[in-house]
């Protein structure tokens, strides 16, 4: 049986931490970005960690 691949969209995607959560860059930072604050455009730079509900269905794409 050959090798199970990655799906290579999440994998450009996520990054799974040293302790196994899930690292996610933030949404709503591409486009029409003139009527949002400087504060928010700042916020949305950074990356966050998925939600717990999600964590279980991202590894199950990421494993390879």
């Amino acid at each position: 049986m050959p090798k199970m691949k990655s799906h290579r969209g999440a994998a450009k995607r996520f990054k799974v931490t040293a302790k196994g959560r899930v690292k996610r860059g933030s949404a709503y930072h591409s486009h029409i970005l003139t009527k949002k604050s400087p504060k928010r455009k700042r916020n949305l730079r950074g990356t966050t960690m998925l939600a717990h509900a999600d964590e279980k269905r991202v590894k199950r794409l990421l494993a390879s």
